[in-house]
């Protein structure tokens, strides 16, 4: 049975994320009501679980298990720099966002065996939490650090390109 949700919520909602994606150099689906039907999944799951677990994936209602999958995702921004969209396509590229790319089909990033998140000694005897070391980008721009696989589309700092960042850690 579908959850009952408030059209009201769902614009308060759209504004909170419209607002912080415009402030983080990020972008939402330009199809408003494709839009607000995934919102309307987060705010039910956000209901049933406690908080906003991707509409698209299959959340188990263990929050530390599904802390990879709370909106916004740990593979939101990979997904979006590769295929031009999230798993959920409630994020999307600029290019997608403005007309002048399209999506294409995204894999699935999630491991099938997620069992919350491992934690371990890096490689430089640092301590990590997941089990993959990723590189760290420094925006030479504003110095914003990141541990991702590549750097953001924008700085959600100071808004520079992509190709403003530089590799600054890299694990072996």
């Amino acid at each position: 049975m579908a959850e009952c949700i408030d059209p009201k919520e769902i614009d308060i909602l759209y504004r909170e994320l419209a607002a912080d994606a415009a402030a983080s150099g990020s972008h939402l689906n330009p199809d408003k009501e494709f839009a607000r039907e995934l919102l309307r999944g987060l705010i039910a799951n956000e209901k049933r679980y406690g908080y906003r677990s991707c509409p698209c994936r299959l959340a188990s209602g263990n929050k530390e298990e599904d802390l990879d999958i709370i909106c916004p995702c740990d593979y939101r921004d990979a997904d979006v720099g590769e295929c031009g969209t999230c798993f959920c396509a409630l994020y999307v590229s600029e290019a997608v966002s403005n007309g002048t790319g399209a999506p294409c089909s995204i894999p699935e990033r999630r491991p099938a065996q997620r069992k919350g998140p491992a934690h371990g000694k890096g490689p430089s005897g640092y301590e990590m939490c997941g089990s993959r070391a990723y590189p760290v980008w420094r925006c030479r721009v504003c110095g914003y650090l990141c541990a991702r696989e590549a750097p953001p589309e924008r700085c959600p700092i100071c808004k520079a390109r992509e190709d403003r960042f530089e590799k600054f850690l890299q694990f072996p």
